[in-house]
């Protein structure tokens, strides 16, 4: 069980953005930027490889919601998810960054 499995089920602590019965989005802990939320599915699965395209597209939608209710939708964000060992995953549940609040660098 993952870190975020443990937060989906209530026994860690998170600050939440909104959550709806698939999916929930809280304030990263060791933000990188103004605003910084992790959005994930509460369906344990470990990255973007196991998603099916039905759930993907819930989860477009929940994320667009999140954005929103942050009040980042208009100004810009960034989404972020880092699949496998070569890219730096570090929680195997699949989860979104979600970054804005402020002007963000190029990373290409």
């Amino acid at each position: 069980m993952t870190i975020f499995s443990k937060i989906v089920r209530g026994e860690l602590p998170c600050k939440k953005v909104y959550e709806n019965d698939e999916f929930l989005a809280f304030y990263d802990i060791a933000p990188k930027a103004k605003v910084h939320i992790l959005a994930i599915p509460k369906q344990e699965l470990k990255d973007f490889n196991a998603i099916t395209l039905e759930l993907m597209a819930r989860f477009s939608a929940f994320i667009l919601e999140v954005v929103e209710v942050a009040g980042i939708k208009q100004s810009g964000y960034r989404l972020i998810t880092n699949t496998g060992a070569h890219s730096g995953q570090e929680v195997p549940h699949l989860h979104f960054h979600i970054l804005g609040g402020e002007p963000l660098g190029a990373i290409v």
